[in-house]
């Protein structure tokens, strides 16, 4: 993570862009190392650094932004589908450290491929997807973790 910010720069006026929408908490604007013609990024204008630092209302507005955007882009484009990819995190793949989403227009045999489930997926046992579940619910439901502040425990594989 560094301390310089590209997206806060384009915020502030410092830096080139070419911008398509623009409200009070946030902004869309081309990519410019596009995917695909019309690959378009929201991005809030208050500075979170992952989908974790991300305000609540906030990320719900930044993704009615994004489903607003969306057909407007698949018509702009021409194309029949979207990608939604929000990479949080340096092992997802996060390499600007200012939450966006990308929205990724898509046509088949475009050549770009989020392929799901993942080839080196293996189906777990149901106790351990059972057990996971549990685990997460218990954390959401822990009234101490609010009242400390705590992170969620992290969810592993046993």
């Amino acid at each position: 993570m560094t301390a310089h910010c590209i997206f806060c720069d384009i915020i502030k006026g410092a830096a080139e862009v070419s911008m398509c929408y623009e409200d009070r908490d946030a902004l869309a604007f081309m990519d410019i190392q596009p995917v695909n013609a019309g690959h378009v990024l929201v991005v809030p204008r208050q500075h979170c650094e992952s989908f974790l630092d991300l305000p609540s209302q906030l990320g719900m507005h930044l993704f009615s932004v994004a489903m607003q955007l969306g057909p407007v882009i698949r018509r702009v484009t021409g194309t029949d589908g979207m990608n939604l990819v929000v990479s949080s995190g340096e092992s997802a793949g996060q390499d600007i450290y200012h939450f966006h989403i990308h929205l990724i227009p898509r046509r088949v045999g475009d050549g770009f491929d989020v392929p799901l489930p993942f080839a080196g997926s293996v189906m777990p046992d149901r106790t351990q997807l059972d057990a996971t579940a549990a685990r997460i619910i218990a954390n959401l439901r822990d009234p101490m973790r609010k009242a400390r502040g705590a992170a969620p425990a992290s969810v592993g594989t046993w």
